[in-house]
């Protein structure tokens, strides 16, 4: 049987021309902006023009471009390479990235997908927790493109999945040795939303709280707690943010361990406003150990559960 597993991410900009078309196909997505067309078309390339100059600064600090196509590539590949091992029924599985607001961008993964002409098809997010933001918006995407009869499975989340969560539990463990001995605090950074959407029933800050709890359970004897970055715009967002609980970290003297639990690849939020510019707020408040957990990335565990999600989804 073949099989196509679609990996869905963000995607990102390829190079500094690029930023200005990434922003505008990010703001024109109804589920970021959420307005008629005939309004939502014109603002989103308003805000890109807008937005562009401070997030060319920003990719400007990462060489120039995202990093996340590779690193999704390489998920797919390791993906691949977990379903083959102990695949006794000869089962050829493929791995397809597919961007939501940069290329390779959904209309061009479907054809690539019917010219494989698979037997089934597999949508899995690389977003553990669920939002209308990220894998809604993926979803609907895939199926206004699709054209294909092909029975399709779908992984909606996966916020508290035993090998996700076990790579996250060896990963903040060591985040924690390389903090030291001295008092530590865990900080689950999570990319942030604006509050009406959580309360329009979006669920995605409640699984973020059950990936965060489901890591402490396993380590036990934490001081933590979740946070919220990557915040824009002039509506009130989910709290509290990162840079609130760092300052507070300062004022309690206590080293922080920053772990992103709602990212699984390294991009601008992680390696600019993780790594740089929250580094120099901590050292600006006098917290006096600052650590960046990486994120799960091809950790084996990680890609064995992925190969789980789909095995049983099959």
């Amino acid at each position: 049987m073949k099989v196509a597993i679609i990996l869905f991410n963000l995607g990102g900009p390829d190079s500094l021309e690029s930023v200005q078309p990434f922003l505008r196909n990010l703001f024109g997505d109804p589920a970021i902006l959420r307005l008629p067309s005939v309004l939502r078309g014109p603002l989103a390339s308003l805000l890109a023009r807008h937005r562009a100059p401070k997030a060319r600064a920003i990719y400007a600090k990462i060489g120039g471009s995202s990093p996340i196509l590779g690193q999704t590539e390489a998920q797919a590949r390791a993906l691949e390479e977990a379903l083959g091992q102990g695949d006794s029924e000869g089962h050829e599985w493929r791995g397809y990235v597919c961007m939501r607001y940069w290329h390779p961008m959904t209309g061009a993964v479907v054809r690539s997908v019917e010219r494989f002409a698979p037997d089934r098809i597999v949508l899995l997010p690389l977003y553990p927790q669920f939002s209308t933001t990220t894998t809604a918006s993926s979803f609907k995407a895939w199926n206004d493109a699709a054209t294909s009869k092909v029975p399709t499975k779908i992984i909606e989340s996966y916020p508290t999945e035993p090998g996700f969560i076990a790579a996250s539990v060896a990963l903040v463990k060591q985040g924690l040795a390389d903090a030291g001995t001295g008092p530590r605090r865990v900080l689950f950074s999570a990319h942030g939303l604006p509050e009406r959407v959580i309360k329009a029933g979006d669920p995605y800050q409640a699984q973020v709280e059950q990936t965060a709890k489901a890591i402490t359970d396993a380590i036990g004897g934490l001081d933590w707690s979740i946070c919220y970055q990557s915040r824009v715009g002039p509506l009130k967002w989910i709290g509290p943010s990162t840079d609130a609980e760092i300052r507070r970290a300062g004022a309690d003297r206590v080293g922080v361990v920053v772990y992103p639990l709602s990212f699984v690849s390294e991009h601008s939020e992680t390696l600019v406003e993780l790594d740089i510019d929250y580094r120099h707020l901590a050292e600006k408040t006098g917290v006096p150990t600052y650590i960046r957990v990486p994120t799960v990335g091809t950790h084996p565990l990680f890609i064995a559960g992925l190969a789980r999600l789909v095995r049983d989804a099959l």
